[in-house]
C-alpha cells in the first residue's frame, strides 16, 4: 500500500497579488518569507510534504458564514479598484476579492486532503488572514474568514459533530467566535493578549450563548507575558479541555504574532511555545481524529521570524528536523503577578463546563 503524504502545504504565488499599501504591516513579503525559508531549509522538497496550489472557493462556500449582501459589497469595491474596507485598517485592491476567495479555497483544499485521507496534516499559507471577519463585516486586514468556513464545511460536508479550532494568533478572533457563538458543534478556544485595545472581545466571561454555552474558551494574557505564563495557561486551560472535547478534526488559527520580536502583539513568547503547542496538537490529533489537523496562517508580522516560526511548526507537523534560535523572555514579576490571578479567574469560569483542577 502506498504511504500518504504526510503533510499538504497549500500556497500560490497569486497570494502574493493582495496589495495593502507601502505602510500596511500585512504585506505580500510575509508569503515570501515563508516560502525562501521552507525551500532554505530544505522543508519543501522533503518526502513527507507535498505542495498544492489551491482553487477559489465558490460563492457558496463563503455563504456558509458570510451574508450574500456583504459577499457583494466587497466584489463591488474591489471592482471599483480597491480602498479602505472598514475606518481602521482592513485595505483592499482591485485583485483583492478574487484573491480572498482564493485564500478561502487553500484552506478547504487542504481539509479535503486531510479528509479524504490523501495527506494527514496540512498547512494552509494564505493571504489575506481571516479571523477577524464576521459574517458580514471586515476587521483586522480580515476580508473572509477562512477557518471558519472550513469549519462549516466540515460540519456541512462531512456530517462531523465536534470541530475544534485552536486560535493562536496574537489577538482574539472576533469574528470566528462571534460566528459559532450560537454552535456547540465547534469548540472555539483562543489563547490570545489582553484584547481591552483590540479587538474588545476575548475576554474570560465571554462563554458563548444558547446551545454554544461552554464552547468558546478564552485565554486572555497580560502585555508582556512570556513562555512560562503562556505554557502554563496552555497546559493549566487549553489541553485539558480540549482532551475533554475530544475533537474530530482540528483547525489552527495560526498567528505568528505573540512572538516577542512581532512588531504589532504585545506578548514575549519565544518559538519554544509554538513548538509545545504544535507537539500537544498533534499528539492530541493523533489521539482522537486520526492526526486530521489543518493550520492556517493568520497573523504574524516580523519578517525576521515569521519564515523561521511557520517553518518550525511545518517541520513538527511533517516530522522534519527544523530548530529556531532565538532568546526566551521573562516576564515582569508585576505580568507574572497578573498572569496568574488571570488564570485563576479563567480556571473558576471555565470549571462550570471543564474539569479544570
Amino acid at each position: 500500500m502506498k504511504q500518504t503524504t504526510k503533510t499538504v502545504l497549500v500556497y500560490s504565488p497569486k497570494y502574493l497579488l493582495h496589495k495593502t499599501g507601502p505602510d500596511h504591516p500585512e504585506v505580500p513579503s510575509r508569503l515570501r518569507v515563508i516560502k525562501r525559508e521552507l525551500k532554505k531549509s530544505g522543508i519543501l522538497e522533503n518526502k513527507n510534504c507535498l505542495l498544492v496550489e489551491p482553487e477559489p472557493a465558490s460563492i457558496d462556500d463563503l455563504k456558509l458564514v458570510h451574508d450574500v449582501g456583504y459577499i457583494h459589497a466587497i466584489k463591488q469595491v474591489c471592482s471599483n479598484g480597491g480602498g479602505m474596507l472598514d475606518k481602521e485598517d482592513t485595505v483592499v485592491c482591485s485583485e483583492s476579492y478574487e484573491i480572498a476567495r482564493l485564500a478561502v479555497g487553500g484552506v478547504l483544499k487542504a481539509v479535503a486532503l486531510v479528509m479524504n485521507k490523501k495527506c494527514n496534516n496540512g498547512f494552509a499559507f494564505v493571504r489575506p488572514p481571516g479571523h477577524h471577519a464576521g459574517s458580514n463585516y471586515p476587521m483586522g486586514f480580515c476580508v473572509f474568514n477562512n477557518v471558519a468556513i472550513a469549519a462549516a464545511h466540515l460540519l456541512n460536508n462531512y456530517n462531523l459533530e465536534r470541530v475544534l479550532i485552536l486560535d493562536i494568533d496574537v489577538h482574539h478572533g472576533n469574528g470566528t467566535q462571534e460566528i459559532f457563538y450560537n454552535n456547540k458543534k465547534v469548540l472555539y478556544i483562543s489563547i490570545h493578549e489582553d484584547p481591552v485595545e483590540f479587538p474588545l472581545t476575548g475576554f474570560a466571561d465571554e462563554l458563548g450563548q444558547g446551545k454554544g454555552q461552554g464552547y468558546s474558551v478564552n485565554v486572555p494574557l497580560p502585555y508582556g507575558s512570556d513562555d512560562k505564563i503562556y505554557v502554563t495557561a496552555f497546559n493549566d486551560v487549553v489541553a485539558p479541555i480540549i482532551n475533554q472535547y475530544q475533537p474530530q478534526f482540528i483547525l489552527i488559527s495560526a498567528g505568528f504574532d505573540s512572538h516577542y520580536k512581532d512588531p504589532i502583539g504585545n506578548l514575549y513568547v519565544s518559538s519554544r511555545s509554538y513548538g509545545k503547542i504544535f507537539d500537544f496538537v498533534l499528539e492530541a490529533a493523533s489521539k482522537f481524529c486520526q492526526g486530521k489537523v489543518v493550520a492556517v496562517l493568520e497573523g504574524g508580522y516580523s519578517l525576521q521570524f515569521l519564515g523561521k516560526l511557520a517553518c518550525a511548526a511545518t517541520a513538527k507537523m511533517a516530522g522534519v528536523e527544523y530548530v529556531v534560535k532565538d532568546k526566551p523572555y521573562c516576564a515582569e514579576p508585576i505580568v507574572q503577578k497578573k498572569a496568574k490571578f488571570m488564570l485563576k479567574q479563567i480556571k473558576t469560569v471555565q470549571s462550570r463546563f471543564w474539569n479544570l483542577k
